[in-house]
């Protein structure tokens, strides 16, 4: 696949209680990732992008939630979640080093 085209997979780490949680017990980091990506895909862009080596990856489809205020109803956007779990000894470092 291109190089190019495996930087635009991964949109955000997904940061929540959960995930943080997942990231200290688990080795595992969540992330936000385009709707079409597949395992394999985000596993060689999280390699590519972190210069980790990923265990394996799961993947859940996340519904929308539905809006309603006064009048106007509506619903926000269905989006994809990754947990990738990295190799014993691994680790990604969203802050950097100072």
């Amino acid at each position: 696949m291109n190089e190019e085209k495996l930087f635009h997979v991964i949109l955000a780490p997904h940061v929540s209680e959960k995930s943080t949680r997942l990231a200290d017990k688990n080795r595992q980091m969540v992330f936000e990732v385009r709707r079409d990506a597949t395992k394999p895909v985000i596993k060689l862009a999280v390699e590519k992008m972190f210069n980790v080596q990923v265990e394996s990856v799961t993947v859940t489809n996340v519904k929308g939630k539905r809006k309603q205020t006064g009048r106007m109803a509506g619903r926000r956007q269905d989006w994809k979640k990754a947990y990738v779990r990295l190799k014993p000894g691994q680790d990604i470092d969203f802050i950097g080093q100072q």
